[in-house]
């Protein structure tokens, strides 16, 4: 399963390399539910692409994003403020006597500027990183899709919720998340044949991350990137989904079709690899035909096969 990706997390490399339009309505209700609080996990690089807005519709989601970022600025301020009340609170205390409170307060505290005094940091940050393109499921990416004719880029979250479906199903019966943000190719005339012939789209990745056990049942994460330095086109599905009992806003939300994995994956002891398509068949892969999903398997047998170069991530 793809538990994270490093992604192009905006539209204007799909623009710029695949002639894709961009649906900017759908950029604007992102940044406007978010602001509304539905949404939460949005890329920083996302973000970026809005940084000097050319249009109107750009400069609301420009606005949006501005005042998000004060609003979370102010939250992280006030978090460093309370935590170093906390920490000189137990450094007076410790002055007089050792308590057991006093020095997880000093612990925890510190710890807990620390980490706000980081994300404040990365709020302000103008530089990218590669971490500001990394999705995790129930984050948003930009997923180009055929749309009316034409290649579009819509932004979707990482985490499927099929049309039609509760959104219960976005979290399994103790409250983690559900592993609908992969579709396993054995699994698509069952579970995913609402979407599989029907609605598909790429998403463009540079590095994917996975979850390996190791033999004593704790786990590491392994990062895999191509040797041939290529950007991955991986295969998805995705769904445009309606509450029935209109509270919730629309939701166009997508998964990673996975397949049996590459061998050097296996290796490193994960089962699952991402489906890589080949340049030549993406055309044919957005432009489906629920008639002849043989096509659409051929499409996977005829995938690419870089080596994998992996290494415990960071």
């Amino acid at each position: 399963m793809c538990y994270s990706a490093q992604i192009w997390a905006g539209y204007k490399k799909y623009v710029r390399v695949w002639g894709a339009d961009l649906t900017i309505k759908q950029y604007k209700r992102l940044y406007w539910d978010r602001d509304q609080g539905f949404v939460s996990y949005i890329p920083k690089a996302m973000d970026a692409d809005f940084a000097n807005p050319q249009t109107d519709d750009e400069r609301e989601i420009k606005a949006l994003i501005d005042k998000w970022d004060a609003g979370q600025a102010s939250k992280f301020e006030q978090e460093v403020f309370k935590q170093r009340k906390r920490v000189a609170d137990a450094e007076r205390t410790l002055l007089t006597k050792t308590t057991k409170k006093a020095l997880e307060d000093l612990r925890i505290g510190g710890n807990k500027v620390e980490q706000a005094l980081g994300k404040l940091a990365d709020l302000k940050r103008t530089t990218l990183e590669d971490r500001d393109s990394r999705i995790f499921p129930d984050w948003y990416a930009s997923v180009m899709i055929v749309d009316d004719g034409k290649r579009v880029v819509k932004p979707m979250r990482y985490h499927c919720r099929p049309a039609g479906m509760p959104a219960s199903i976005d979290r399994t019966k103790d409250g983690k998340v559900s592993g609908t943000y992969n579709a396993r190719r054995d699994n698509l005339e069952r579970f995913w044949r609402g979407q599989f012939g029907y609605t598909h789209g790429v998403m463009e990745v540079e590095t994917f991350y996975e979850n390996v056990e190791n033999p004593d049942g704790t786990t590491r994460v392994v990062q895999f990137t191509p040797s041939t330095g290529e950007t991955m086109l991986v295969a998805c599905l995705w769904s445009h989904w309606i509450d029935p009992a209109g509270k919730e806003p629309d939701l166009l939300s997508f998964a990673a079709i996975t397949d049996q994995p590459e061998p050097e994956v296996a290796a490193a002891g994960h089962d699952r690899t991402i489906i890589n398509l080949k340049p030549e068949h993406v055309d044919a892969w957005l432009n489906p035909d629920p008639s002849n999903r043989a096509a659409l398997y051929a499409i996977f047998d005829d995938k690419r096969h870089p080596y994998y170069e992996h290494r415990l991530a960071a």
